[in-house]
């Protein structure tokens, strides 16, 4: 027995170790990699690369926006009618997609990596098409009734045995089943793992700072962890400082009362936090009140905040897939999705995403197009709005200010939670920033303390800081730190805030 004791401690020891060296490798995943100074990344849904590098150079970046989620980069599956999710059926890896080819792309993520924004990839590896997918955007054939996908190449070898996901409940079937039919590949097969792993490394060549990893929950933790930890680091001729590591979200719809969790995940890199969309759906549609903000964020059931991507609503939850239904908030319930995209934006929990859609009124219908086939470019407005079927919330004045309130209050923690016992609400981002909301059918219209010094200030909701004057309302803070706070409950936004850089 004597010689047992120190082999039990020494495999021990050993075991924590090699936690430990997976902790080390696991801890960078969470890193946005962000620019100094700016916070708040941008879905451009079904964007094409010309028309994001360009957004880069004249909005994002002169905005304070840091980083851009891009629709899905590899070929695709061809489908009647060209409908949005035909990015979701990959026929290769090949990098031509009806947002452009490789060179286009390579050529967006160096020019808004020079702007200041980083690229994030929405990678789908959990499967490949379904059938009916046999002709892809890059001009590969495929097979999917017989696993055959030459443009890989992938073959029945790689995939797992043909079955659908009836259950949630099966952790086993949600992983090793078809979703929707898509041939589910097997992430524990080696030779899958090098060709993704090739395919990742390829876009982290090419500059990219992370990736969104579509239907996580639908793979195993174990072998996502063994591909994210294959990764290259992150190029350093983008401007990333040495060692970084790609920073990872992946999608993880996790409601409660199914076989999978979000907590199987945050192990390896933040998950998508659905819940976030839901619960604040529900307070800004009046389901619950907006007192019961103060404690928002774990305490709501929410993974931790450097786990968390954040996010109103996103593409599938806007049209009613994924999780949420009719409580989450769109572009066509545009004062209370303003109030929420407000919100997320002043409070520190999460990581933040700005959806950008074009509009819809079929859920199954792709962006907009010049000739049914080609994506169009959005139209812009003199007031930098987008117009030709493209929605651009992250041009509506109310969402990219409060991108430019949130780099301006920085890791400032909250202060003053003012609340009327009801729907209206008021706080402080430590002495940099306040914001007002006002969610009741009566003005909101009391002395309120702002934490800010004295002075003028233009409320960047309803305007702006224009040189000495502002375009919108203005709000003067006393000696004692307290303003009269109006919010009109007739108004447009229902929100108000104003912050350092924009006093006069």
């Amino acid at each position: 027995m004597g010689d047992l004791l120190p082999t039990s401690i020494s495999m021990f020891l050993t075991r924590i170790l090699v936690c430990l060296g997976f902790l080390a490798l696991a801890t960078a995943q969470f890193n946005t990699n962000y620019v100094s100074g700016r916070s708040g990344m941008v879905h451009l849904f079904e964007w094409k690369w010309d028309d994001i590098a360009v957004e880069c150079e004249n909005f994002l970046g002169p905005n304070g926006f840091a980083g851009v989620q891009v629709s899905p980069v590899n070929e695709n599956a061809v489908k009647d009618s060209r409908p949005w999710w035909e990015r979701y059926q990959p026929i290769s890896y090949k990098l031509v997609t009806r947002s452009g080819n490789e060179a286009q792309f390579a050529s967006m993520v160096r020019r808004c990596n020079n702007a200041g924004v980083r690229i994030y990839v929405d990678v789908v590896f959990n499967h490949m098409a379904a059938d009916g997918g046999t002709y892809g955007t890059g001009g590969s054939t495929a097979s999917p009734s017989s696993k055959s996908y030459p443009g890989v190449p992938y073959s029945s070898l790689d995939f797992n045995p043909t079955c659908s996901i009836n259950n949630y409940n099966d952790a086993n079937q949600v992983r090793n089943c078809e979703l929707v039919g898509l041939r589910d590949l097997n992430q524990g097969n080696s030779y899958v793992q090098d060709k993704v792993v090739e395919f990742l490394d390829h876009l982290i060549d090419l500059g990219v700072a992370g990736f969104r990893v579509d239907a996580a929950k639908h793979m195993w933790p174990a072998d996502l962890g063994v591909i994210y930890r294959r990764l290259k680091n992150l190029n350093t001729d983008h401007g990333f400082a040495s060692g970084s590591k790609a920073y990872i979200v992946q999608e993880v719809i996790d409601m409660g009362g199914e076989a999978i969790s979000k907590s199987e995940y945050t192990g390896l890199g933040a998950i998508t936090e659905f819940r976030h969309s839901d619960s604040i759906g529900k307070v800004f549609r009046g389901k619950d009140q907006l007192r019961y903000l103060t404690n928002w964020g774990t305490a709501w059931g929410f993974a931790a905040s450097d786990r968390s991507l954040v996010f109103i609503d996103n593409h599938d939850n806007q049209r009613g897939h994924g999780a949420g239904g009719a409580d989450v908030l769109t572009y066509k319930v545009p004062k209370q999705y303003k109030m929420a995209s407000a919100f997320m934006l002043a409070h520190p929990f999460g990581t933040p995403r700005v959806m950008s859609s074009f509009s819809f009124s079929d859920t199954d219908q792709g962006p907009p197009t010049t000739d049914g086939q080609n994506i169009a470019s959005p139209i812009f407005n003199s007031d930098n709005s987008c117009s030709g079927g493209w929605v651009c919330e992250h041009r509506w004045r109310q969402i990219y200010n409060m991108v430019a309130f949130r780099n301006t209050v920085g890791s400032d923690g909250i202060q003053n939670w003012w609340d009327n016992g009801s729907n209206q609400i008021s706080f402080s981002r430590g002495s940099k920033g306040f914001v007002a909301f006002n969610n009741d059918n009566y003005d909101l219209n009391s002395s309120l303390q702002t934490g800010l010094p004295a002075g003028t200030y233009c409320d960047v909701i309803s305007g702006a800081k224009i040189g000495s004057s502002c375009s919108g309302k203005t709000v003067t803070v006393g000696s004692d730190g307290r303003a009269s706070i109006y919010v009109g409950s007739s108004e447009d936004d229902g929100v108000l805030a104003i912050h350092v850089n924009a006093k006069l």
